[in-house]
């Protein structure tokens, strides 16, 4: 996926008609995990790179090696996924009561704030700890031209670059907990008279 969207920017095509200079990034902006096998237990070798340039917390972080490079790449997918579905799930529990007619409305309203809560709580539960999480996969051509590339082996590499998501979550908590307080009171109405 990751690879596909590279392709499709045209990775290394700079913008047209922009006056913007090529900035270099200093040494602790940019981590380059390599793809070199050297012995047999290469691919642990891979992963422990991996985890300690995330715990290192590197601006961009350039993943060379390809069944890691993937498995980065879908878990940070699966993730924006989950957020974004307990997002719009919370926001249509929460506005369809204004939508549909109120005999109506809390059987769609229910379900998706249902599912609102879900994703909300597995991305808190798999994601909250994880040094992945602050990471996404970057697809802007502009910015892969500023990094080291040209130096890799590989032609599809994943990058990831470090992103503030504080405000990312307050907002999904936010409209999963009023998702959550709306389907209390719903349930109580529905089941209490």
């Amino acid at each position: 996926m990751a690879a596909w969207g590279r392709r499709r920017l045209g990775l290394g095509s700079s913008r047209s008609g922009s006056a913007q200079e090529r900035v270099t990034l200093s040494a602790t902006d940019c981590y380059i995990a390599h793809e070199i096998y050297n012995s047999e237990n290469a691919q642990d070798q891979f992963e422990y790179e991996l985890e300690q340039a995330l715990e290192a917390q590197y601006k961009y972080i350039v993943i060379e090696p390809t069944q890691i490079d993937d498995e980065t790449a879908r878990w940070i997918t699966v993730g924006n996924c989950l957020h974004k579905t307990a997002l719009l799930a919370g926001t249509a529990c929460l506005f369809t009561p204004l939508a549909l007619p109120l005999d109506y409305s809390h059987y769609f309203s229910l379900p998706a704030g249902v599912l609102s809560l879900a994703c909300c709580t597995l991305c808190g539960i798999s994601w909250q700890s994880d040094p992945c999480c602050k990471y996404q996969v970057e697809y802007d051509a502009y910015k892969l031209s500023r990094l080291p590339l040209h130096t890799l082996t590989s032609s599809t590499p994943v990058v990831l670059v470090r992103k503030d998501s504080l405000h990312r979550k307050r907002l999904r908590n936010t409209i999963a907990l009023a998702a959550l307080v709306y389907c209390v009171k719903k349930t109580y109405e529905l089941y209490a008279v």
